[in-house]
């Protein structure tokens, strides 16, 4: 009798908990459904501070010794152009001789390797400088086949810029994304006779950097153009406010 008696004693508790279970799922079911959430948009368009610019040159020689000693002279002719051309020596750097055994193949009538005669040695080089004098390197990159024409086998690379006070217009983005947000979501509640409650929830969009008017496409993870001097940045953010 005892043992039917807590069991219904049990029974009931558990029943007047499942009721006030459900009740404040359902008060707090529609507390969630007033609210407004708005995405907000910052941008911010900027010039490049700072520039990478890169090239190669080479040399081949039977010899190792005669392949390193025309690469040195090679190396010495450009230190020095780029230096007649304005360029610090500090911001000039020379990459380690990268060494390449050269080979030719001999194929049989059945196209069969048979032979592989050593033809020399390859040895490469890299120069790269980093500056803040944007226009200046720009010029230089564009004007390389000055080197080309003394007799040095060099390749250029196409410059790379970038913006080194990028923290600073990031801040200046995410006010002006969230002052948007916000003037979206007053806008909706006065339209609904509302009024804006607390701030919920605010989540922040990664930076989106691409050239002015293009068609780059944004990723998820961030865009981040280095091909364009110019550049233009935005970021989003979302919120999510109360209405009362």
């Amino acid at each position: 009798m005892n043992k039917h008696i807590i069991a219904i004693t049990i029974a009931a508790l558990g029943f007047i908990i499942g009721l006030g279970l459900l009740g404040n799922a359902i008060k707090n079911r529609n507390k969630s459904e007033n609210t407004i959430s708005v995405t907000g948009l910052g941008t911010k368009q900027f010039t490049s501070d700072l520039i990478t610019w890169s090239g190669s040159f080479s040399k081949n020689n039977i010899d190792l010794k005669s392949a390193y000693d025309e690469l040195s002279v090679d190396k010495k002719a450009i230190n020095d152009y780029l230096l007649s051309k304005g360029v610090k020596q500090g911001e000039i750097v020379f990459s380690s001789v990268d060494i390449q055994k050269q080979f030719k193949n001999y194929t049989d009538s059945s196209g069969n390797n048979v032979q592989n005669e050593f033809t020399g040695y390859n040895l490469s080089q890299t120069v790269s400088i980093e500056s803040k004098e944007v226009a200046k390197i720009e010029n230089l990159s564009r004007n390389i086949t000055e080197i080309i024409n003394r007799g040095i086998e060099f390749t250029s690379s196409s410059p790379s810029y970038f913006y080194t006070k990028l923290s600073t217009v990031k801040q200046e983005m995410i006010a002006a994304a969230t002052k948007d947000a916000k003037e979206r979501a007053e806008k909706i509640a006065e339209n609904s006779g509302s009024s804006l409650g607390n701030l919920k929830k605010a989540t922040m969009g990664v930076i989106q950097i691409t050239a002015p008017n293009s068609n780059e496409d944004y990723s998820y993870g961030g865009t981040f153009n280095t091909a364009s001097k110019d550049k233009e940045a935005s970021i989003t953010i979302k919120l999510e406010y109360e209405v009362d």
